[in-house]
């Protein structure tokens, strides 16, 4: 396997891609409600809509965007999607400088970056399977998730000084430019990239539309993780609006000791990324995907317990490390694992497909524990995710033990 610093000249134009425009997107985290508080007076009702149909709208758009991509030739796609949300983006601070900004429009926009958001990744993913042989997928991976971690560290903070000083219709400036950046990058990593299929390939039909659904679940080794991604994902997810509760109203922390106790454990994803190709090397592929999804699953539960004070802070801290840890070694590993598993013709599909679960999941899930917390109480509610969290590991024990990469023909890269 090469070294990271080998991975060629057209990766780093691809990983500079990436760290850009997740940059800009963590820099804007939270603009959009603050622009619909700050600036529309809007309500509860709307910023929640905001947050989750437009993310819910989008992913419900994507689903064709899959076959469609899949015949395309994945470098134009990667450009396309990021000057979209480039230019949806920038519509956001042009129309508030003439006094014409609407709720209607930003939820719009964060439809159309949604869609454009899975349709990218998808894409990234066939794109970064071409250009890279199998043995240094987990390479390249490990590094996006160490990217993404070390901006998780850095992106909010600045983000939040930014907003403070400027407002947060800057922050969207700095986001819609990272894009454009991002599809610079993108182009500067030239090559010659063949079309995939036949024009009559290429034609998007009814039945296309499920063909990502009916691939992952149809492979013994794809079923298991995208049960045990989706429903991991979505548990963790969905008890987040309720430690806001908990923390911020029931246990009385003050909002920087908040974003502390979520901000600082990122530094376990920055090391469980640098750990993973070194414990694959040693133990294999089957056995770390296998005991880092089994063991990110036993932190949550934690999360129930904290008091007030300085000892629940740090019991939070503790809980949130462990578990971005865990995280950190099992996503590129699984990310790699997710490549090299499906065939070439099928990883657009695919990859939309599990984005648009995962995504139409974490959305129905946090509505149903939205609904669990005024029943039962934010932190018996906390504690339910995190005992169903414990039963996730099961549908790991499935996992095909070889782990074998998918057959098929041989074919040109990029």
């Amino acid at each position: 396997m090469r070294s990271g610093n080998r991975l060629g000249r057209r990766f780093g134009w691809l990983w500079a891609a990436y760290g850009t425009s997740a940059l800009g997107t963590w820099l804007a985290f939270g603009a959009f409600p603050l622009i619909a508080v700050q600036v529309l007076h809007a309500g509860p009702a709307e910023v929640a809509a905001l947050s989750s149909a437009g993310a819910a709208v989008g992913a419900a758009v994507a689903v064709p965007l899959g076959p469609w991509v899949e015949f395309r030739r994945k470098r134009q796609v990667l450009i396309a999607t990021d000057l979209m949300r480039f230019a949806a983006l920038l519509t956001v601070p042009a129309a508030f400088a003439l006094g014409a900004l609407t709720f209607l429009q930003l939820l719009l926009v964060s439809v159309v970056v949604a869609a454009a958001d899975i349709t990218f990744r998808a894409a990234s993913g066939a794109h970064l399977k071409n250009l890279l042989p199998a043995e240094d997928l987990l390479a390249a991976n490990a590094r996006f998730e160490s990217t993404s971690w070390t901006i998780t560290i850095v992106g909010p903070p600045l983000g939040g000084a930014a907003i403070g000083l400027l407002g947060p219709v800057a922050t969207v400036v700095a986001d819609a430019v990272s894009h454009l950046l991002s599809a610079l990058c993108i182009r500067a990593t030239g090559g010659h990239e063949v079309r995939p299929g036949s024009r009559e390939a290429a034609r998007t039909r009814a039945g296309d539309l499920l063909d990502g659904w009916r691939y992952i679940l149809s492979d013994a080794a794809l079923r298991p993780l995208f049960l045990n991604t989706a429903l991991f994902n979505g548990l963790v997810m969905a008890v987040q609006p309720l430690l806001v509760v908990l923390m911020l109203g029931q246990l009385g922390f003050a909002p920087w000791q908040y974003g502390l106790a979520f901000a600082a454990p990122s530094v376990g994803g920055l090391l469980g990324s640098r750990l993973a190709r070194p414990l694959v090397t040693r133990f294999g592929q089957h056995r770390v995907l296998v005991v880092a999804g089994s063991l990110r699953a036993v932190w949550p539960i934690g999360l129930a317990f904290p008091g007030p004070g300085t000892g629940g802070l740090l019991l939070v801290i503790g809980v949130e490390f462990g578990l971005i840890l865990c995280c950190g070694v099992f996503n590129p590993v699984h990310a790699a694992h997710r490549l090299q598993r499906t065939v070439t013709d099928r990883v657009s599909r695919t990859l939309t497909a599990w984005a648009v679960t995962t995504k139409g999941t974490t959305a129905l899930l946090t509505a149903l524990w939205g609904v669990l917390g005024g029943l039962l109480g934010p932190r018996t509610a906390v504690g339910l995710a995190g005992v169903l969290l414990l039963a996730t590991p099961l549908l790991l024990r499935r996992l095909g033990r070889t782990l074998p990469a998918a057959s098929e023909p041989a074919r040109d890269r990029a």
